[in-house]
């Protein structure tokens, strides 16, 4: 009888502890939250194994950049939105950012520093013009959302449908939910299809990121605008996507007789041309000659008022160029930036070296190749990449580069137009600052941005020899840096996310200077 007794009293101590837990939890909800945040950190890190690390962005934009690229990011696990509510995913491989479940993804914010960095030479000013993707996202209720799925279909699935990632590298960039939603935006945008539900349970801001890449990969569609309309649950998941048509899309087939003809006067002029960069050179020729720069003009963001109506701004120039340097089977990209102002232009790749092209500011006077086939360290102060455009390969090819005598900044050019490297005197490096191991290399990126603190922002450091350039490379590539120097930074700045995307250029007597352009919030 005793015994039943302490047991008895036992319970009942308990059963008033717990009471008490459950006020307190009732009294500070907060509590309960942090609580079970702790819970389920533990559940994942049981899932994975107790890593901390994600995939690095792009992976397969990143195998394109071959040694000369490489991007990762590290996210602390639980972040909760200042409502509670988990963070959504993105579409970007690897990428994990708390957002409000209607967030539109804005670009990337630089600080005022790498702002102010840019300065647009008088010579092009106000030669911009790109519009950077707008969404239209208005929230249903249930009974909206369930007319919506009887109503309207998937449309066109786009299952049938391949992208090389050397020709499409911002298809390269989604996983594989976002690549799936990418087939399906293009089908439907081919099929005229303006309505129709997302074929993958999607949110908001992964929908932002899929119709960002369809965009960028593709000028030849340029019967869709840069703005479309999404309907999302209270969830955040998208319900139905409404795509927007300009003019053209009204007698399509005869458009695109147009638009193809007067690309092929083009590019058959090029196509007899040895070299892709003799080709290269010849379609940017062709395009500055046969353009003017019209802020006003029609459809300005689609190559088609830049082939068929000869009037742009940049979107149109770049878009242009892409579309036919693709019909020659070069690899091109449109990347999309800062440059005073919302500005796009190019990369190409010829010979597997990729180059930085931006016809819009070639066009001016007689035209010139001031800002053709340029490295990323020629655009530094004049072009800062943003949105998906930052994981592209980096531009430091050196074989094409400056073949025309073209003025601007970088390295210098010699005999027979073969380009000088610049010497580490020349970066204004120290040599005892020149690093020489990989853990001398994590520590030095540590002090770098736990010293500039949170914000986007570049810097810049130097090491020695190839087998230590291989060895930075792999680190990034195996996010091996994330417990190297990443996961560090998180939690020195209480930060919930870091993004590093790097290049390098070789310098004289085996050094190696690497630009790191940070994203730290």
């Amino acid at each position: 009888m005793k015994g039943f007794k302490k047991v008895l009293y036992g319970f009942l101590a308990l059963l008033m502890i717990f009471s008490g837990f459950i006020a307190l939890c009732a009294a500070k909800p907060e509590l309960s939250e942090q609580i079970a945040g702790a819970l389920h950190i533990g559940e994942e890190e049981q899932a994975d194994g107790g890593s901390g690390e994600v995939d690095a962005v792009g992976q397969a934009a990143a195998q394109i950049g071959q040694a000369q690229l490489f991007s990762t990011q590290s996210v602390e696990k639980e972040v909760q939105t200042e409502d509670g509510s988990q963070p959504e995913q993105s579409a970007v491989a690897g990428e994990n950012q708390t957002q409000p479940e209607n967030w539109q993804q804005p670009p990337v914010e630089y600080d005022d520093e790498a702002i102010s960095g840019i300065s647009v030479p008088e010579a092009v000013s106000g030669k911009n013009g790109y519009q950077p993707i707008q969404e239209n996202s208005s929230q249903i209720d249930e009974d909206e959302a369930k007319r919506l799925e009887e109503e309207v279909g998937i449309g066109q699935t786009g299952d049938n449908l391949t992208f090389d990632a050397r020709f499409y590298p911002f298809y390269a960039m989604l996983n594989e939910q976002g690549q799936h939603m990418y087939r399906q935006i293009y089908a439907n945008v081919s099929a005229l299809q303006e309505e129709f539900r997302p074929i993958e349970n999607v949110s908001v801001k992964e929908l932002h990121d899929v119709f960002e890449a369809v965009y960028n990969d593709h000028p030849e569609l340029f019967w869709v605008d840069t703005a479309y309309s999404c309907k999302y649950t209270s969830d955040g998941k998208c319900a139905a996507i409404r795509l927007q048509f300009n003019s053209t899309a009204q007698n399509l087939e005869k458009e695109k007789a147009a638009f193809e003809a007067k690309a092929k006067v083009i590019t058959d002029g090029a196509q007899e041309l040895g070299s892709d960069y003799e080709k290269e050179k010849y379609v940017h020729d062709a395009l500055i000659s046969k353009v003017d720069y019209v802020a006003s003009a029609k459809m300005n963001q689609s190559a088609y008022s830049a082939l068929v109506n000869d009037r742009t701004v940049c979107a149109g120039y770049a878009r242009a160029f892409q579309y036919m340097m693709q019909q020659l089977g070069i690899p091109c990209y449109y990347c999309t930036g800062y440059a005073g102002e919302n500005h796009a232009w190019n990369i190409i790749s010829l010979e597997n070296e990729f180059y930085n092209v931006d016809a819009t500011w070639d066009d001016t006077g007689a035209g010139t190749y001031d800002y053709f086939n340029k490295s990323d360290a020629d655009y530094t102060g004049t072009h800062l990449r943003e949105d998906l455009s930052v994981n592209l390969p980096p531009c430091n090819g050196e074989k094409y580069r400056n073949l025309e005598n073209a003025s601007g900044t970088g390295n210098s050019t010699g005999e027979a137009g073969k380009t000088e490297k610049r010497s580490l005197a020349d970066t204004g490096i120290l040599q005892e600052s020149v690093l020489t191991n990989l853990q001398d290399y994590y520590n030095d990126c540590y002090e770098k941005i736990v010293q500039t603190g949170k914000g986007s922002y570049n810097f810049q450091n130097a090491i020695a020899g190839e087998a230590l350039k291989n060895e930075v490379y792999s680190a990034y590539q195996n996010n091996d840096c994330n417990q190297g120097y990443m996961d560090k930074v998180l939690s020195q700045l209480g930060a919930s996310y870091c993004n590093v995307n790097g290049t390098f250029e070789e310098l004289q007597d085996g050094y190696y200077l690497i630009t790191h352009k940070v994203l730290v919030r």
